[in-house]
């Protein structure tokens, strides 16, 4: 090859570079203008949790310190019903500040994390957008639902979490003691995060069938393999069952376990229809 060409194809080779760059770079501020977006949506709801704080830190982050809490008054009415004291004996503590600014990073933190939660269904659809220009018609059509389902799971993992976890965690962990001269006072930090971890978490736990239907588009999850772990997806289960309640008695444990199972077989299925749409795609080809 004479030097002209190769300085012709080094060229071209170069053009192909920097257009790999220059595209590179431009789904960088494609990228950055859904993430822009999606902290101005988190922002808003921040501001409004910020202004209506007081509502709600009265009414949601405290709800499962007070006897007046949905999930007690529900669970004392189903004892009534089968004729046992099922009601709960809601512990009254006091949270202590010990820092001088400890109560506005408390409402500012609390804000964010409302709004955080608040505006995951914006930041799914912002991802969405992003995502959607790369995907072919065909599987456009196949996760069109994916904003949805994703943020229907993460909210009902957080109600789940809300409702059932905190507050049994909270009666619990507030309720023992190991000698009657130690008091429980909790920090206000301390009893926030706990909520919100134990909140928060279970509503990604319940992200597994999106994570699982992505792990099968993508060829690493099989229904097989799953169908076959079966028995060690029910210990890994349990184990996570038993850390996240604190509570030693196996029928809080339960209740946390059931839905996690539920939430496996349901991915199971959702593997299996990836599977059956892949091998359709084979016969088709």
């Amino acid at each position: 090859m004479s030097e002209d060409n190769k300085l012709v194809k080094a060229i071209k080779d170069k053009g192909k570079n920097l257009e790999a760059e220059m595209s590179f770079f431009d789904h960088l501020e494609v990228l950055r203008g859904h993430l822009i977006r999606s902290s101005i949506a988190i922002l808003i709801f921040a501001i409004a949790a910020f202004v209506y704080f007081d509502w709600i830190f009265d009414t949601l982050i405290m709800g499962p310190s007070k006897p007046t809490f949905w999930t007690y008054r529900a669970v004392c009415t189903l004892g009534n019903w089968l004729h046992r004291d099922m009601c709960f004996r809601t512990v009254h503590f006091r949270l202590i500040n010990n820092e001088m600014a400890g109560q506005f990073i408390l409402q500012i933190n609390s804000a964010l994390l409302i709004g955080v939660t608040a505006g995951i269904p914006y930041l799914l659809w912002e991802l969405w957008r992003f995502i959607k220009p790369a995907l072919h018609d065909k599987e456009r059509k196949a996760a069109s639902g994916f904003v949805f389902y994703a943020s229907l799971l993460f909210f009902l993992g957080v109600l789940f979490g809300y409702y059932i976890i905190t507050p049994v965690s909270v009666n619990f962990l507030m309720g023992y003691t190991v000698s009657p001269s130690i008091e429980n006072m909790p920090t206000i930090d301390n009893y926030l995060s706990s909520v919100a971890t134990l909140t928060l978490a279970t509503g990604l736990v319940f992200e597994l069938p999106i994570l699982i239907y992505i792990l099968a588009t993508m060829g690493i999850m099989t229904p097989k393999f799953m169908r076959a772990s079966r028995r060690y997806a029910i210990i890994i289960i349990l184990i996570i069952a038993a850390v996240v309640t604190p509570t030693p008695d196996m029928m809080t444990m339960t209740v946390v376990a059931i839905p996690l199972y539920v939430l496996f077989e349901v991915s199971i299925i959702v593997s299996a229809r990836v599977e059956k749409r892949r091998e359709a795609k084979l016969n088709e080809a």
